[in-house]
């Protein structure tokens, strides 16, 4: 075994290879010696290859508390890696031999190529990967630190962020950690100045944007530059992730822009209890980094966070723009940029965003409002599964209707529970009205409707959850698709006519295929798609839908 410890998830995270596994494996690698203290990768390091252990012994160290911390010595037929080795992020540990000894080497390539082709030994890694990352984070590693308050709307994004990207934090909280004080005036900042950031090499960041974090946790990935890619991703929802895993996995060359995290809304769902083949559920958390570690084991390249501003057409090729102002050149584009909640027009709204106002209810959320007064806006499973999520730690959680039934909008099987929980509070025909909390939020006002006409209800909620639907984000494909009048893209026989006919399509002698855009070799999928169903399920299978139709519109110009 690699540690000391016991029990079933070390038993995961630290197999022994057989001979003939480790026979399987020797191709795609080189064996060489090892001398003792020497350094193999170094933490922060990009792109350090993976070992297997032949003779002696490689100690992982982490210093995440400025002194080297001992995680785990890997011995004969044990191997190194965790999922840096595939995803291209900075290490967070240092490997170290300490002994005389052997290893076979596998660069990052060529294990990407070893766990696409070797699929008993795939399992067996990348269990032990993302495994060995839970322990890492359960004992205790630091990672980023971020300091402020957890009423700073600026704070909870940071956070939020850290979380739906698995950044290892930790959170040092103004108004209850006392080392919190010590670390600002070390720094020499206020704590109007903060939120800061903190990185795992000391340096820091005063007010940072989410580039900033992204950066101080080593997750940005850029294309190669002049590279031709037959596929960028906009968009890492269920759709943007099961198109990549799909595309990569059959050899096409696959770049991915995500904006805030993998897995999109759907990633910060606490509970997807109807998606097929997890039958006790399966959290988004889960859904989204599986499914992140599953396309970069196929060689997709993911960059987060990265905003795309524009795409245009140039000599036949699609170039989609980002705000950096890098254009990535490419065959196809798939538009998978999902949708943002609606907000209601409620003054106060906007500015205690972050601050008792949130778009999503995650273990981050819930920890906050543990044993208060929450309520939920809206009456769609989303609702329904952040209000069930919620009532395991809030003292009361108030679902408020516009409508008079719960079953026009939910699940049935949601539905059933939320009426049989004994804290969750249903307010039927009632819409928000006022909000009350300066710096941040203390109550909330309902106004009746129908039968509860002109009744108002004053709520001592502490945290307030909006989902009332979303908007697409197509802002930056006007003038270049064709949308409609909600602004959702349009593909296959509901673009216009007059565009299907148009010189583009005739010079093809087709038309678009079901989920090609008004531009031949753009494709959108999910719920940025218009006429689309909104469910997770048939986001990941339009996604993956779209492999084969990139394999047919670049297989005409072959």
């Amino acid at each position: 075994m690699g540690t000391d410890g016991m029990g079933e998830d070390r038993e995961v995270a630290y197999p022994v290879l057989e001979p003939d596994q480790i026979r399987s494996l020797a191709p795609y690698g080189r064996v060489r010696t090892t001398a003792p203290d020497e350094v193999l990768w170094r933490e922060g390091e990009r792109g350090f290859a993976f070992f297997v252990v032949l003779d002696g012994r490689v100690a992982i160290l982490e210093m995440s508390h400025g002194e080297p911390r001992e995680v785990a010595v890997h011995g004969p037929g044990e191997f190194t890696g965790d999922p840096d080795v595939l995803t291209g992020r900075s290490s967070l540990v240092t490997a170290v031999a300490t002994e005389p000894g052997r290893v076979l080497e596998l660069d990052a390539e060529a294990l990407q190529r070893a766990v696409r082709e070797l699929p008993e030994i795939s399992e067996i890694l990348l269990r032990a990967f993302l495994t060995r990352r839970s322990l890492l984070l359960g004992g205790g590693y630091a990672g980023v630190r971020i300091i402020g308050s957890r009423y700073s709307p600026a704070a909870h994004r940071l956070r939020d962020f850290a979380a739906r990207n698995s950044i290892p934090f930790t959170w040092l909280d103004l108004e209850k950690d006392r080392h919190a004080d010590a670390l600002l005036q070390h720094f020499g900042v206020s704590p109007e100045q903060t939120p800061i950031v903190i990185g795992i090499d000391g340096g820091w960041t005063r007010n940072p944007d989410i580039s900033d974090l992204a950066r101080h946790a080593g997750l940005s990935v850029e294309p190669e530059v002049d590279e031709l890619y037959d596929i960028v991703v906009v968009g890492a929802g269920p759709a943007g992730l099961g198109s990549a895993v799909y595309t990569a996995s059959e050899g096409l060359k696959t770049f991915v822009v995500e904006l805030e995290a993998p897995g999109g809304q759907a990633g910060a769902s606490s509970l997807i209890e109807n998606y097929l083949g997890f039958p006790a559920g399966v959290s988004g958390t889960e859904l989204a980094r599986n499914a992140l570690l599953q396309a970069q084991k196929f060689g997709a390249l993911i960059a987060v966070p990265e905003r795309a501003v524009a795409l245009r057409t140039e000599k036949g090729r699609r170039m989609v723009v980002l705000e950096s102002g890098l254009e990535i050149v490419t065959r196809c584009v798939l538009v998978a940029t999902g949708v943002e909640y609606r907000n209601l027009t409620v003054p106060g709204m906007r500015e205690l965003e972050g601050a008792g106002i949130y778009h999503v209810a995650s273990d981050m959320e819930a920890r906050l409002c543990d044993g208060d007064e929450v309520a939920i806006v809206g009456g769609g499973n989303s609702a329904g599964q952040a209000a069930m999520f919620l009532s395991r730690s809030a003292g009361r959680v108030h679902l408020i209707l516009r409508g008079e039934e719960l079953q026009s909008g939910m699940s049935r099987y949601l539905v059933n529970r939320v009426e049989s929980t004994p804290n969750i509070v249903v307010h039927r025909e009632r819409e928000l009205h006022a909000l009350e909390g300066d710096d941040r939020l203390s109550g909330i006002r309902l106004r009746g409707s129908g039968s509860h006409e002109g009744d108002e209800v004053v709520l001592p909620v502490q945290a307030l959850f909006m989902f009332i639907g979303g908007e697409p984000r197509t802002d930056w494909l006007r003038g270049a698709l064709s949308l409609d009048s909600e602004g959702f893209v349009l593909t296959g026989q509901a673009v216009p006519a007059r565009v299907r006919e148009g010189p583009e399509w005739r010079h093809l002698g087709r038309g678009p295929s079901f989920l090609e855009t008004s531009l031949p070799g753009v494709f959108a999928a999910g719920d940025v798609r218009s006429g689309s169903i909104k469910r997770v399920a048939s986001a990941v299978g339009e996604g993956a839908m779209v492999a084969s139709f990139v394999h047919a519109h670049i297989g005409r110009f072959a």
